[in-house]
């Protein structure tokens, strides 16, 4: 009769919880810190975008951006130059 009344053993049960606890915490962690890390990225594309300086005016369509354009009025010598 002295069974009835006992508690059960739950020890493994509370291990349980407290490790998936602790996995939960680490993965939201983990995803705050990835979430911090995409929105620096995005600021700093923000900020590139808004003061990009010379680096915005290269065309990327040109083989040599870094040449310039070149004037109406240079002659095809000039221009190879």
């Amino acid at each position: 009769m002295s069974g009835l009344f006992k508690k059960p053993d739950t020890s493994a049960a509370e291990r349980q919880i407290e490790e998936t606890r602790k996995q939960t915490a680490m993965e939201r962690q983990r995803a705050e810190e990835e979430k911090r890390d995409m929105m620096e990225t995005e600021a700093a594309r923000r900020r590139s975008r808004m003061r990009g300086g010379s680096r915005m005016l290269l065309s990327e369509a040109r083989v040599a951006p870094e040449t310039g354009i070149q004037t109406l009025g240079a002659s095809s010598a000039e221009r190879t130059a």
